[in-house]
């Protein structure tokens, strides 16, 4: 019974804390993940171009 009425409190506070927390509107959603997928393919191009150039390099000096 302990268990039973300390998960019924935490999840009771947890319930209080969560409706403390500031969500973010819908705008501020769509402009953070628009930044991180732009920072993704960025990166990745540039990983890619990269890759490419040290491959085309070590193919010539080990030919």
């Amino acid at each position: 019974m302990k268990f039973m009425d300390s998960t019924k409190q935490f999840l009771g506070e947890v319930k209080v804390e969560l409706g403390k927390v500031n969500w973010p509107d819908r705008k501020s959603i769509i402009g953070s993940t628009t930044v991180v997928v732009v920072t993704t393919v960025i990166t990745v191009l540039f990983l890619w171009f990269m890759d490419i150039i040290f491959s085309n390099l070590l193919g010539l000096i080990f030919k």
